[in-house]
């Protein structure tokens, strides 16, 4: 039996129904979740997609990290569940403080989209177990509020525990910290990133122009890694 993967949808989550075909091609199976509900359905492991939850106001994500379901999300994840948090996710798991700094608005004061080069930093997570450490790859990026803060100790810790999991290669598009793309809690169990690998899933999507987005598969990856670890610890 394929590995059921929750995707919860927020009011304001845009990403959602890519990240559910993102589990489909990667050999599990997507459930959806509503952020009103305290079930998680008996899923294996858990995405929080991208988008603007509750249209982004107070902070990204900060109500959403409020929602009925993230009480479970968060039980979950302290028991070791694969969580990933993608953009918005992201904001919400360091709002919900499964995740350690936070996200605030780009240093340059735009929204961003591009193709974004990423280093693996760290491919031992449940969510990169199936790249190689120092592997590059390229998937979207668009955010306004994408860049990583933390304070001095924190950014410390994060990097000398290997808990920077993927960083911003050639370009920091944001003004994050240490050019930091995507981080994960001490377990590996939790991570999230940025730049959105449920873009890049499938060949044959993106204009095949030199100066358009060329989405390819490196973001299929980070759903592979995930769903052999359910399969592992089954």
């Amino acid at each position: 039996m394929a590995p059921r993967v929750g995707v919860v949808t927020f009011p304001g989550s845009l990403d959602d129904r890519d990240a559910q075909r993102a589990v489909r091609l990667a050999g599990g199976e997507p459930v959806a979740l509503w952020h009103g509900s305290h079930s998680l359905e008996g899923v294996d492991a858990l995405v929080l997609p991208g988008g603007f939850s509750y249209g982004d106001y107070l902070r990204c994500g900060a109500i959403a990290s409020l929602s009925p379901i993230m009480a479970e999300v968060i039980e979950a994840a302290n028991k070791g569940m694969p969580v990933l948090g993608i953009c918005n996710g992201f904001q919400m798991l360091a709002e919900a403080h499964l995740l350690e700094g936070g996200l605030i608005r780009n240093s340059h004061g735009q929204f961003i989209c591009r193709d974004q080069v990423l280093r693996v930093e760290n491919a031992s997570t449940d969510w990169t177990s199936d790249f190689e450490q120092g592997q590059q790859i390229t998937i979207p990026l668009k955010n306004g509020e994408g860049g990583f803060m933390a304070d001095a100790a924190t950014i410390e810790r994060l990097e000398g525990e290997g808990r920077v999991v993927f960083r911003y290669v050639e370009v920091d598009p944001n003004g994050s910290l240490n050019a930091i793309a995507g981080i994960s809690n001490e377990r590996g169990n939790v991570v999230g990133l940025m730049p959105h690998p449920e873009h890049a899933v499938e060949e044959g999507f993106g204009p095949d122009t030199s100066a358009a987005m060329r989405n390819g598969t490196d973001g299929l990856g980070l759903f592979t890694s995930a769903i052999s670890r359910v399969l592992q610890a089954a």
